[in-house]
């Protein structure tokens, strides 16, 4: 199966959760003999298989200009409507180009078609997947309806229509049960669920020459527990939780929060700070050092998350929302004792499968600080629960499974031969 395949989205680089699914696929099919290729206006991908679009992202100033406008009224501005489809015509131009260039056999959307962050993106997708018929794989990870902000807009028809398009050369693809029933009740379009993975078949990282000296760097003497908070600073991740358990665990305890904000404002991560301090907990915030690779800048070692890891004693995670939990899976890989908020799709999807984890239902509690306490202090009952979990998760959430998924995929647009 020699197919080239070609992946669209806003931006395809960093640590993001799309741009990191979107890499594992990508290995996937590499492996199986295709070549892809990447059509975003952020790239980290090489250039000779990467196109550079001029409109794609939704950082864009002229694309969030039009954002701005979209989510403060229900009623649409002609002049509005104007900017859209003169941007729908680039992009749509630019996808043709980029699918001539490299000739691409089947474009993969990268929740282009999901979440409403480039409305000309999405119109310029369905149309073209309309007008040519191209074979289509929609990986879906955030839906509209599952954020606030977007349900006040005055373009509820380009949403009827493009997130996603209802056409029948696109295969949908979403990471959780939730998403699937309420892409069928809302939509009619039937889907495959194909949670997030790792690659449990490859051993973790460890402690290297290089990343041997970070505890150092962080001010993180050996006799300190070091309590991992790895995610970006935003509202859903319920970090206040994580903050609470440490001022808790008492003063040997030293709380790391690997991420900034992100695009997502600064309000919160000021709210988290103050509220370390009111806490009176040692929360050291590391992203200035923690990018997506190694490297020296400025005459600064600059580490990655995955050299965080193997020095972490726990793993905070209490997220309120999550669309899956690719922390979660990084925590199990690493084979490192877990806090998990019960929410939802944990609860629905991840839950069942049997992983030991300490869980709390949207507050901490006494039993969670004594489980916590009692996980860090017995090496034997910390090493079962992470060779259990490690154990279950490459079962469900390994390459191999997603390497079925997506072959039967290919299988319905080729045949088992094609």
């Amino acid at each position: 199966m020699q197919k080239n395949i070609g992946f669209v989205s806003f931006r395809i680089a960093g640590t993001d959760g799309v741009s990191l699914e979107l890499k594992k696929w990508a290995d996937i099919f590499e492996r199986n003999g295709c070549k892809c290729f990447y059509f975003a206006e952020e790239l980290d991908t090489p250039d000779e298989c990467s196109y550079k679009s001029k409109y794609a992202h939704f950082k864009n100033p002229a694309i969030e200009k039009i954002n701005n406008a979209i989510y403060d009224t229900s009623v649409r501005d002609p002049n509005l409507t104007a900017k859209i489809h003169h941007y729908r015509k680039r992009l749509k131009e630019e996808i043709h180009e980029f699918v001539q260039q490299f000739d691409i056999d089947i474009l993969i959307p990268q929740n282009a078609l999901t979440i409403p962050l480039n409305i000309s993106l999405a119109l310029a997708l369905t149309e073209y997947i309309a007008e040519t018929g191209i074979k289509t794989i929609a990986h879906h990870h955030d839906f509209f309806w599952e954020r606030k902000r977007f349900l006040r807009n005055c373009v509820w028809d380009y949403f009827n229509s493009a997130y996603p398009p209802h056409l029948p050369s696109i295969e949908h693809v979403v990471i959780n049960s939730s998403g699937q029933n309420q892409l069928a009740l809302r939509t009619g379009i039937s889907s495959t669920l194909i949670p997030n993975v790792m690659d449990f078949d490859k051993p973790a990282p460890g402690i290297d020459d290089y990343n041997s000296d970070i505890k150092e760097a962080l001010g993180i003497k050996d006799n300190e527990i070091l309590i991992l908070q790895p995610t970006r600073v935003v509202q859903r991740k319920g970090i206040e939780h994580a903050i609470e358990l440490v001022s808790r665990l008492g003063d040997n305890a030293v709380f790391v929060i690997s991420h900034a904000s992100g695009d997502e404002g600064h309000e919160y991560e000021l709210r988290v700070r103050d509220y370390a301090k009111l806490m009176g907990i040692r929360a050291i915030f590391v992203s200035d050092i923690i990018a997506d690779k190694r490297e020296i800048r400025n005459g600064k070692k600059i580490y990655t998350l995955q050299d965080l890891y193997p020095y972490a004693d726990f793993v905070t995670y209490p997220s309120l929302i999550e669309g899956f939990g690719n922390a979660f899976l990084e925590t199990i890989y690493f084979k490192k004792p877990i806090l998990v908020n019960n929410y939802s799709i944990y609860s629905t999807d991840i839950k069942p499968k049997g992983f030991e984890v300490i869980e709390m239902d949207d507050f901490i509690t006494n039993k969670t600080v004594e489980q916590v306490k009692e996980v860090l202090s017995n090496k034997k009952l910390r090493d079962s629960m992470v060779e259990k979990n490690f154990r279950i998760a490459q079962c469900f959430y390994s390459y191999t499974m997603l390497e079925e998924k997506l072959m039967d995929l290919m299988a319905r647009f080729w045949g088992a031969t094609g």
